[in-house]
């Protein structure tokens, strides 16, 4: 217990020395998890087997990520994925399997190994890639769903892998003692360590259990956490709800384990058949903290299994294979993003998330040396490989984001649209803030040249009647050619808020007495814009915040006029002391060390409580005074 404590100090010490530096660094958290690791590994002496037992547990955060991710996706949203998960997610496995099959062979591994070990690359990291896409905010886009596509098929695909493997038996080797001994460390899965239900059955015995195993995880998510939440809900104590949602996704996952399927499946299909349950939000919430911990301390191990002295025994024969690996996998990706019109930054972001092997691989590798498949001196490489590579991941998201605008034109092989026709009102973005404005327009008789470089949301606008223009608006030749010259007003609602300040601040430049009403993202994009030229500044989540607070405010006794009236108050205050604060604003100092501003903001806010008060007060004086 001393030593499992011990352990735990050192890794959580670890991490919270890593992590915030990595991230203040700009280099994200997994990176920061993988440097921790790789810190601690020469200190593994002290901490004993401890390493082990901590490994076996940090897996469940895999186990729980993908619960949490089932739990956004409902079952329909799952059957349209299906040609991307059979089309894209199997040509995928297959043809990186046949490349790296023949790309082994050709170093004279024997066709077995040389299959085993296609397996095992053709697999991406499911935990760091989907844990830097939601820290990124790259999840909702066309390469973030792709990848996540790719992931689920590979994680459906382990399991036949599995099966394949003890087929693949490398003449003459005999490793399965010396495995014993050797790799218990680096068994990243419980399928090899536990002896399952399913052992001694016939082929149709197997297929009866596995099936049972399925249906009682879909029939027993649908129709008994709802009386277990209930009977919890009478104890009110809320430490019982984060029990019965460790119990259900621990559970989940150790039925999965008995019948030999893999625990992070399923732990994925009990979240998507809870996705349309109203308990849904109460189980992601509690089970979030414990995701996130349990994670982390995954990619810790994966860091501290890095073995150095290997690498410096031949550090070019394996950065070599980890390079020329990643290079086979990022080529098949960038042919399928063709093949499946993939463009631009979704290409970029969907060849280069899932070029690294992944964890699944020290589930394969361990397995493939006890099944006489591998001999013991290549699967220490292939681990070394696997573990550079994942390590390489966040670089790769790095170099992601340091390139995706320079090559955005280059990577786009739709030429942008020719605009033939000029209105005074131009709307450079047309998501979901741009098309409510272009609609309230459009209704009130007036017309609208609309710029966009989503060129499927043109097209899905135009399929709806609306007339639009692919091109990218920051393009100072694509605001003349939508009639810049001549325009009375420009509505600037792009996602991106760096492409928004550059917009206003060139058609400012170039016709001092346009109107221009800007979208903003928070505060500090308001004071940019502000500096850039903008004559109206709208938060994007400002105004539905304020009617949501009116809601409020009646179901609290306010009449409907008096809610109303605090809602205009605090409107024009907040109007007032933006303003005010956009004087104040320096882009070269931090808001949170820039004095006269918080100064200012605090006065502000005192100014806005009296007022608010004030108003709220004014009836009753009345009433007295009568």
């Amino acid at each position: 217990m001393d030593s499992f404590l011990f352990a735990s100090t050192l890794y959580l010490l670890a991490a919270c020395v890593a992590v915030p530096l990595a991230v203040r660094l700009g280099l994200g958290s997994v990176l920061g998890y993988l440097t921790a690791g790789i810190i601690i590994a020469p200190l593994e002496g002290l901490v004993g087997s401890e390493t082990q037992n901590l490994q076996h547990f940090a897996e469940f955060g895999v186990v729980m990520m993908l619960f949490i991710i089932g739990l956004e996706l409902e079952p329909r949203t799952l059957w349209g994925m299906r040609h991307r998960l059979i089309g894209l997610g199997g040509l995928q496995v297959s043809l990186t399997t046949g490349l790296i099959l023949t790309a082994a062979m050709a170093l004279g591994v024997p066709w077995q190994g040389a299959t085993a070990i296609g397996l095992i690359f053709a697999l991406s990291s499911t935990a760091i890639v989907l844990q830097t896409l939601n820290e990124k905010g790259l999840m909702g886009t066309n390469g973030g769903r792709s990848a996540f596509s790719v992931l689920l098929t590979q994680d459906i695909a382990v399991i036949p892998m599995l099966a394949l493997v003890p087929l693949l038996v490398w003449p003459g080797l005999n490793t399965r003692a010396a495995m014993t001994d050797a790799h218990q460390d680096t068994d990243h899965g419980a399928a090899s360590d536990v002896m399952h239900m399913l052992e001694g059955l016939p082929g149709w015995g197997v297929t009866l259990v596995t099936l049972a195993a399925i249906i009682l995880i879909v029939v027993g998510g649908h129709y008994l956490t709802r009386p277990i939440f209930r009977y919890i809900h009478r104890a009110r104590l809320r430490e019982m709800y984060t029990a019965v949602s460790l119990l259900f996704v621990v559970g989940v996952a150790a039925l999965m384990v008995l019948v030999g399927l893999s625990p992070a499946l399923g732990a994925f299909l009990a979240g998507v058949v809870l996705a349309n349950s109203e308990f849904r939000h109460e189980l992601a919430a509690d089970i979030e903290p414990f995701k996130g911990l349990l994670l982390g301390l995954f990619f810790i191990t994966v860091g501290a299994g890095i073995n150095f002295g290997t690498l410096m025994n031949a550090p070019f024969v394996i950065i070599g294979l980890t390079l020329g690996m990643m290079a086979i996998k990022a080529s098949v990706l960038f042919v399928l993003a063709i093949l499946f019109k993939i463009k631009g930054r979704d290409r970029m972001l969907f060849t280069l998330g899932l070029a690294q092997a992944g964890e699944f691989g020290f589930v394969l590798t361990s397995f493939t040396v006890q099944q006489n498949v591998l001999p013991t001196d290549m699967s220490e490489t292939l681990l070394l490989v696997i573990a550079l590579s994942m390590l390489l991941t966040p670089l790769l998201f790095i170099a992601y984001d340091k390139l995706q605008h320079r090559f955005l034109e280059q990577a786009d092989a739709v030429p942008h649209d020719d605009i033939d026709d000029q209105q005074p009102i131009i709307i450079a973005g047309i998501g979901r803030f741009g098309q409510v404005v272009n609609r309230l327009l459009q209704s009130s008789g007036f017309q609208t040249t609309v710029l966009d470089h989503d060129l499927p949301l043109i097209q899905l606008m135009r399929r709806f009647g609306f007339k639009g223009y692919f091109g990218d608006p920051t393009r100072p030749e694509m605001l003349h050619a939508a009639g810049l010259a001549e325009a009375k007003v420009l509505v600037v609602a792009l996602d991106d808020p760096k492409a928004a300040v550059k917009i206003v601040a060139f058609a400012r430049k170039e016709r001092p007495d346009l109107k221009i009403i800007a979208r903003a993202r928070d505060r500090v994009h308001v004071f940019e814009l502000y500096k850039a030229g903008a004559d109206k500044i709208v938060r994007e989540m400002f105004d539905s915040s304020l009617r949501a607070g009116r809601y409020v405010l009646e179901e609290l006794g306010l009449t409907e006029h008096d809610a109303h009236e605090q809602e205009v108050a605090f409107f024009r205050m907040d109007r007032h002391a933006m303003s005010d604060l956009a004087e104040l604003w320096d882009p070269n100092t931090p808001v949170s060390e820039n004095e006269a501003y918080l100064e200012r903001a605090k006065a502000l806010n005192r100014d806005l409580e009296v007022e608010l008060l004030a108003k709220l007060t004014k009836p009753e004086t009345a009433e007295a005074a009568e």
